[in-house]
């Protein structure tokens, strides 16, 4: 693998896209393994894949959003199907948006990845690999991410393609950080954070359906007695009883079901677009601090190109 490009294309990498890499491989490692699961910390991360979008212009190459896709290993591709299906609308609501290459996780570029990276190549004849290295280190100052170009070598009297990494900035435009900067700093009004409203919220609701279980355990012990003949019959109570059990069939008919399931998802959705928020917006001042500093060490230094 070479050290650097010779091809002077210049790459601006937004944050949405850093950022949606990130929350594929949380979720993907999440599912395989659970927190509550016994599987084993030493066992390898799981490696995500996915399409990278944008604009080239001249010798700039933006890129804006990215979109996950399948791997299948068998053959060392990615779902093409999907690819192209996901090309095509992309197209329909961006039309000046095309598929500028993919991005995968790991902390190198591994020989199988250029199997991937050629059968792309189709769709655009020199496409960009971006990768994420998802391992922590707290040593590093520089963002974990790496972008590839791939360039034709002469290597033993054989000609070959292999990656080589490219330079890039962080871009963001001003819509990106209205928005971002707005969400971000809405807090509860009486100074609380949303997560500690949240967990008190969960735990009076936990606190009731509790409180409502066990006194409905009594009331069951209660009947089995009265069946029994252990204790004597209330006909005020077993109306009330009555009256009870006739609400029950409501709950259970299907638009019930419905409503409750989409309250449940957009409760669902609710929550991971807060989560998202939160790393948009640690995101969004990380980068403006990367930047600062890359200017100042830019001016005493004299450099141009960052790393």
């Amino acid at each position: 693998m070479a050290s650097s490009s010779s091809s002077g294309l210049t790459f601006k990498v937004h944050p949405l896209v850093i950022v949606n890499i990130s929350d594929h491989y949380t979720r993907v490692k999440s599912q395989l393994n659970p927190p509550n699961s016994n599987a084993s910390s030493n066992s390898p991360p799981p490696r995500v894949y996915g399409g990278v979008i944008g604009v080239q212009k001249g010798r700039t190459v933006e890129i804006f959003n990215s979109f996950e896709l399948l791997y299948d290993p068998s053959t060392n591709s990615l779902d093409r199907a999907f690819l192209d299906k996901k090309q095509d609308l992309y197209k329909k609501v961006f039309p000046h948006f095309y598929i500028l290459g993919w991005y995968s996780t790991g902390t190198d570029a591994l020989e199988s990845d250029m199997h991937i990276h050629k059968a792309l190549m189709d769709i655009n004849e020199s496409p960009v690999y971006v990768l994420l290295n998802p391992s922590i280190n707290h040593s590093q100052r520089d963002l974990p991410v790496t972008i590839f170009e791939s360039e034709l070598h002469v290597i033993d009297g054989i000609p070959q393609l292999i990656f080589v990494r490219s330079t890039y900035t962080i871009e963001t435009v001003e819509a990106e950080r209205i928005s971002v900067d707005h969400v971000a700093h809405l807090k509860p009004s009486d100074g609380g954070s949303a997560a500690t409203q949240l967990a008190a919220h969960l735990t009076g609701i936990h606190s009731a359906i509790k409180m409502l279980h066990s006194r409905i355990k009594v009331l069951h012990h209660y009947l089995l007695a009265m069946q029994k003949g252990d204790v004597p019959c209330e006909n005020s109570l077993l109306r009330q009883v009555s009256s009870l059990l006739r609400r029950l069939p409501a709950i259970e008919s299907g638009k019930f079901q419905d409503d409750f399931l989409m309250e449940y998802n957009d409760t669902l959705l609710i929550s991971y677009l807060a989560m998202l928020t939160n790393c948009s917006s640690t995101m969004n001042e990380l980068v403006d601090k990367f930047n600062t500093a890359y200017d100042r060490h830019s001016r005493r230094g004299g450099r141009t190109a960052f790393m």
